[in-house]
């Protein structure tokens, strides 16, 4: 159970960074529009790629279209494994509360204090007044609330209410599922078709009406309309494997998917070539039958999310089953804080080397490098002064019989927290 453990602590450390450079990178892409899109005037495309700069290069489209097709995948994968043993603990009332301090409090903090922070050198760009308080007024005055990375907590949120609800209404569940399960240390494949057949019926009618990057919602509780259900399937794919248990099944350590990983990742690639392959002849070629190189390129999303979620799996749970150096440790160990602070980092480090004479490669790992160091800071920093507040808070109970909390939302927790 520890080598599961270990091995899923550090993927999940690894796609902290590898959002945290997906955001960074995003500023150097090719495919950017020429110049910043006006910030008060829809459709607000600012909110997809903040910031724009003169400086492109073409890998770093290839690098975040790769981590735009599967990466929230793994992410609510991963977030949905230790939930079902986590409200078996706590109980379903309890698992409630505690996640809706721990995922709606910075939510909450992140939307209305964070994001104004991190929009403002967006509005700079192309604004006539570029102070604090023109920029308030144009703010105040959009029809709409960006979020930025936010939506993700929101949305992790309400998947956890419906597990909570599952298993109050249908705790036979997992025994139910089980001898499924059971088979899939021998036989991955068959959870895989099973995946990519729910999440094909569920994207192929939604693509043909939504873009990937469009997106739906009331106020500030918006998600991409033709991936959110796709994330949520994965959640509950995830929320089904945990179930069962972290070191059998699917993650057996000595199972077919760690033995076979190889396979899932150039599975993986092979897929991400149909995607992108499909995609480019829709754009570049006249005349191209669109409507079937959709569909292609539609089933080369859904099969690379999915053969990357396993592929990624599988090579962690042979590999990085161990603890890692300190350094690098300590992004896992801080990965919701870096999560939460990087994106004010990033858009800020790119909009201060707009105009520096340095070439796309250096800059988005200037930005990287940057925003990692002070994200991580800041999450250390978030968590020393929430430790000093429960330690102030249980000197008062200890003196005055006061009622402590558990934690704060920010606070260093474990995968099952």
């Amino acid at each position: 159970m520890r080598e599961t453990y270990l091995a899923l602590r550090n993927l999940r450390g690894v796609l902290i960074l590898l959002i945290v450079a997906f955001h960074c990178f995003s500023a150097y892409i090719i495919t950017q529009p020429a110049h910043p899109p006006p910030f008060d005037q829809p459709p607000y495309d600012w909110r997809a790629f903040p910031m724009i700069d003169n400086e492109r290069w073409l890998g770093f489209d290839l690098f975040c279209a790769f981590q735009f097709l599967c990466l929230m995948q793994l992410m609510f994968f991963l977030s949905g494994l230790f939930v079902w043993p986590s409200i078996s603990h706590k109980g379903w009332r309890r698992f409630v509360g505690h996640r809706t301090i721990r995922l709606g409090v910075p939510f909450v903090l992140g939307v209305y204090l964070l994001m104004p922070l991190a929009f403002f050198p967006v509005y700079r760009v192309t604004a006539v007044d570029p102070g604090w308080s023109a920029f308030w007024s144009h703010w105040t005055a959009l029809p709409i609330t960006p979020t930025g990375p936010m939506w993700f907590l929101w949305f992790l949120l309400a998947l956890n209410i419906c597990a909570a609800l599952i298993y109050r209404l249908a705790p036979g569940a997992r025994a139910l599922l089980a001898p499924h399960l059971a088979k899939a240390a021998t036989r991955p494949s068959m959870l895989f078709f099973f995946l990519v057949a729910i999440c094909t019926i569920t994207y192929l009618p939604l693509s043909a009406i939504y873009l990937p990057w469009q997106w739906v919602g009331i106020g500030p509780f918006e998600v991409q309309a033709s991936l959110g259900p796709q994330y949520a399937i994965f959640f509950l794919f995830g929320l089904a494997v945990g179930a069962y248990g972290h070191d059998r099944g699917l993650l057996d350590a000595h199972g077919a998917l760690v033995h076979h990983w190889r396979r899932w990742l150039i599975g993986s690639f092979a897929a991400f070539f149909l995607w992108i392959i499909s995609t480019a002849l829709i754009a570049k070629v006249p005349g191209a039958p669109v409507a079937a190189l959709q569909i292609v390129s539609d089933l080369g999303l859904v099969i690379f999310a999915a053969s990357a979620c396993f592929g990624l799996a599988g090579l962690f749970l042979r590999f990085a089953n161990v603890s890692w150096p300190p350094l690098i440790d300590s992004v896992s160990e801080h990965a919701y804080g870096i999560y939460f602070f990087h994106y004010l980092f990033a858009i800020w480090l790119q909009f201060a080397l707009l105009d520096l004479p340095l070439g796309a490669l250096v800059k988005g790992l200037i930005v990287l490098a940057g925003t990692v160091i002070l994200s991580c800071t800041a999450s250390i920093v978030t968590d020393r002064v929430v430790d000093g507040g429960r330690a102030l808070l249980a000197l008062g109970v200890s003196r005055f019989g006061v009622l402590s909390p558990a934690g704060g939302p920010l606070s260093r927790t474990n995968l099952s927290d």
